[in-house]
C-alpha cells in the first residue's frame, strides 16, 4: 500500500483506493459498476453523468444517505453502504 492509497468499506467488504479520488472512481477501479437499481423494472445504475446532475449513483456515506458517488472524495475509513435509505 502507498501513502496514497486509503481504505474504505462498501457494504462490508474493504477497498482501496487513492487520494484526490472520488467515491464513484474508487468504485469503478474495483470493479464495481452498478450499486443500486430503479424501483420500476430493477435496472442496474451507477456512474451515469459523473458531474453531480444526475441521482444514479446515490450511495449512503458515514451514515449520511442521498450522496452523490462522483461527488464525494474519498476518505480512509470511509464507510459506504449501497443501501440508500428514503
Amino acid at each position: 500500500m502507498s501513502e496514497r492509497d486509503l481504505e474504505l468499506t462498501v457494504d462490508g467488504r474493504p477497498l482501496r483506493a487513492q487520494a484526490g479520488q472520488t467515491l464513484g472512481a474508487a468504485l469503478v477501479m474495483n470493479g464495481i459498476t452498478a450499486w443500486r437499481s430503479t424501483r420500476v423494472g430493477g435496472r442496474p445504475r451507477g456512474l451515469f453523468c459523473g458531474i453531480g446532475v444526475c441521482f444514479d449513483c446515490l450511495v449512503t456515506v458515514d451514515g449520511e444517505p442521498g450522496q452523490r458517488a462522483c461527488c464525494v472524495q474519498v476518505a480512509d475509513g470511509m464507510r459506504v453502504s449501497t443501501a440508500v435509505d428514503s
